[in-house]
């Protein structure tokens, strides 16, 4: 009887564990009380895998539509037009992959140089509404590995409603004259904040960094080591990473997105000298540099108004046209959150938008110019990919709004084929920088942005003039 038992309490638990394993599996889980708690990220993720199996299914299906569809579009005159553009426009984009790609293999970091050759630094934190992650990031930032006495390290509370101030008293008296904390009046904006702190410093370079960001121990040095080594370099932007990526679905998305934007397009751009944006979350730039343009970023206006955006890109559009290098340093680490809902997550979007649309304006009235020395193909190659890109923006959604009305099946697996075969590379990346069981969020983050974001680009060109965060206190970084 007693073995009968023993056996059935075996059977037992093996189903019970297989259970828990298909749930597991599945993202269905318990909290700490064993309370059911749904986790969907896995639910998403195979969600994902299904539904671009399903486009490749109706791609399949409505194959010879797509024939018949190209067919009639040659016997039009306009319809001609449109695949005339259309194909040169892939000719372009699959010359600037293949150039980008060759550029990312020229790209290497530049190794630390000794605590002798360091540079002094001033090192500038502006914050709004941050509560305790500003303590995080000036306890990070005060652990560097860097030597002290060539450290300044300023944190700039721009009139915060929250309890800032408070954890910056604290950061101060455990730091003591490591940390020098200010308060601006009343809320005024990080270009404002960023402003003080440039004139109060007296390192030969300024760091930037986002007040819910935490960097690694080497991240400074690192950072700054390209000015010792480049005479003519005036700006370096840093490695972005997402902090806040272990349970939330959009964060684990943009951590993809964020490796492919920094490590992968960034050290590119650094190979040609030229990175189109230092990231507010993590940036160094030369002081004589800053000071150059200084009047001009404070005072900076878009179609008469002030601009309370964009300052990251702006600095560095000012930086490169005075003919300095702006490189990326991929060993320069920071980690930053990022938005965890979708509302949060497209306001960031419409602020980059706007910036890039200003900002594009702005270089193309010296990019074609002799504005510094050396090659300028790499430059203004990527000016001409950034401004392809929006300009194209309004015939596309046109396009596929029409494609939407008159084939949507079609539309539907077509479009999933693209981001199938687009979206490996992304994920084909990111599985060799780092771990293939995240990689696969690149996928869902393309169906996101196709479905669910592509109105920002149109929407950032028709409000460029619009001022105003969108958020404060939430991160958000470029």
């Amino acid at each position: 009887m007693s073995t009968k038992i023993k056996s059935l309490k075996k059977l037992e638990s093996t189903i019970n564990s297989r259970i828990k394993t298909f749930k597991n599996y599945f993202g269905f889980t318990t909290d700490s009380n064993g309370d059911p708690d749904i986790s969907y990220n896995r639910i998403t993720l195979l969600s994902t895998l299904a539904f671009i199996v399903f486009g490749l299914w109706l791609f399949s299906v409505f194959h010879g539509d797509f024939i018949k569809f190209n067919e009639n579009q040659r016997s039009t005159t306009f319809g001609f037009a449109f695949l005339v553009l259309a194909g040169l426009l892939f000719v372009f984009k699959a010359f600037y992959f293949i150039y980008i790609a060759y550029r990312y293999f020229k790209y290497k970091p530049i190794a630390s140089v000794s605590n002798n050759e360091l540079p002094t630094v001033t090192i500038i934190v502006p914050a709004y509404n941050e509560g305790k992650q500003v303590w995080d990031t000036l306890m990070s930032l005060a652990e560097s590995d860097y030597p002290k006495e060539k450290m300044q390290l300023l944190a700039i509370d721009d009139g915060s409603l929250d309890d800032t101030w408070d954890w910056m008293l604290d950061a101060k008296k455990r730091l003591g004259d490591r940390v020098e904390i200010l308060k601006q009046p009343k809320n005024k904006g990080k270009r404002h904040a960023l402003y003080r702190g440039f004139n109060l410093g007296t390192g030969d370079i300024f760091v930037t960094v986002d007040s819910d960001s935490i960097v690694k121990e080497d991240t400074l040095r690192n950072l700054v080591s390209p000015f010792v080594i480049d005479e003519d370099c005036g700006a370096v932007a840093g490695n972005i990473r997402v902090l806040n990526n272990k349970r939330e679905m959009l964060p684990k998305m943009l951590d993809v997105s964020f490796v492919m934007s920094f490590e992968f397009v960034r050290s590119a751009e650094s190979s040609l000298n030229s990175v189109l944006c230092t990231p507010g979350a993590l940036a160094a730039y030369r002081s004589t540099a800053v000071y150059a343009c200084l009047p001009e970023w404070i005072n900076q206006t878009f179609m008469g108004q002030p601009s309370d955006i964009g300052e990251d890109r702006a600095m560095t559009n000012m930086i490169l046209k005075q003919g300095k290098h702006v490189l990326f340093q991929r060993n320069a680490v920071a980690y930053t959150n990022v938005p965890e809902e979708y509302t949060g997550l497209y306001k960031m979007f419409i602020r980059w938008g706007r910036s890039n649309v200003r900002e594009n304006i702005a270089m193309s009235k010296y990019v074609f110019s002799n504005f510094r020395k050396g090659n300028k193909f790499g430059s203004r190659l990527l000016f001409i990919s950034q401004s392809t890109r929006i300009l194209m923006s309004y015939p596309f959604v046109l396009f596929m709004l029409f494609f939407v009305l008159t084939h949507p099946f079609l539309f539907l697996g077509s479009t999933l084929l693209t981001i199938l075969i687009t979206s490996t590379f992304s994920v084909a990346f990111y599985s060799h920088r780092y771990e293939i069981k995240e990689s696969v969020w690149a996928y869902s983050y393309s169906i996101l942005y196709t479905f669910g974001l592509f109105w920002i680009t149109p929407y950032a060109i028709a409000t460029a003039s619009r001022r105003g965060w969108l958020t404060r206190g939430l991160a958000e970084k470029r």
